[in-house]
């Protein structure tokens, strides 16, 4: 099969990771939408990772469903459970995209390189050692990953809690040191208040901003009123990587440039640091 995707990276340098959330690949329609963003960016750069969590409400049903076998299930046997979620998502994105004559390949975090803590359901990343992520990339493949998973120092698989999916993608960001993290959400971008909240129409509306440094993000979403979990924007502060919140559906993004999250003067080639 020839793909329309295939190039040339061995001596690219041009990398993008993109993250898409449960609600962006709720049906089976959804992924043929997104499969069509990833095409489309593909054009622009020459390596792209694609980092996905687990369908809609996947992850609270699969949690609903341990505790209906067990009033205490083991956190070892939840994560092996609910990273079931991404691994869906990862290969169902992967199928769409082959249809659409792009080359690509799903890992899981693991296979990813992920690397984590032993703290089952809220395990930290301490490393990033993305070997057969690098080898794919390198044979021209947009590589899907599984968010919210890796694996511990002593091989069992973990999750990584809150905001977990959103956090795989700012240490893959890291570990490549790629110009920019995009995230696609259910909403335009960074608002002053939670737009989703907002129960009377007649309020005023809250703000969109079109950027914000590290620590305004973060104060905003230490109060909830964010697209991101809070630590994912620490981590990418930490690694002065630029974050891009945009809307998974078409016409709010045509409509909206999203909301640019970055240092008004970066550090360049400093060395990737993760959680823990």
């Amino acid at each position: 099969m020839g793909f329309a995707g295939q190039k040339n990276v061995l001596n690219s340098r041009r990398t993008l990771v993109m993250k898409f959330g449960g609600d962006a690949l709720a049906t089976p329609e959804h992924f043929c939408k997104v499969a069509e963003c990833v095409k489309e960016r593909f054009e622009s750069y020459d390596h792209l990772i694609v980092v996905v969590s687990a369908m809609g409400s996947m992850t609270d049903e699969l949690i609903k469903l341990a505790n209906q076998v067990s009033p205490v299930p083991l956190k070892r046997e939840q994560d092996m459970l609910i990273s079931v979620g991404e691994r869906i998502s990862m290969s169902l994105l992967a199928m769409a995209l082959v249809d659409k004559k792009v080359d690509a390949v799903s890992l899981t975090g693991s296979q990813s390189g992920i690397l984590t803590s032993e703290d089952h359901l809220d395990a930290r990343i301490v490393n990033v050692r993305p070997v057969r992520l690098k080898q794919h990339l390198s044979e021209g493949k947009v590589v899907i990953v599984a968010g919210f998973q890796g694996v511990s120092l002593n091989k069992e698989i973990t999750t990584l809690g809150r905001g977990g999916s959103d956090t795989t993608a700012v240490a893959l960001g890291s570990a490549f040191g790629v110009e920019k993290v995009e995230f696609y959400k259910d909403v335009k971008g960074f608002y002053s208040s939670d737009p989703k909240k907002l129960k009377e129409p007649t309020l005023k509306q809250p703000t969109l901003f079109s950027s914000l440094s590290f620590e305004k993000a973060l104060s905003l979403a230490e109060k909830g009123n964010a697209p991101l979990h809070p630590r994912a924007i620490l981590l990418a502060s930490r690694n002065h990587l630029p974050l891009h919140i945009l809307s998974f559906k078409e016409e709010e993004r045509r409509a909206s440039c999203g909301t640019m999250i970055e240092d008004r003067r970066p550090l360049k080639n400093r060395k990737p640091v993760y959680e823990a």
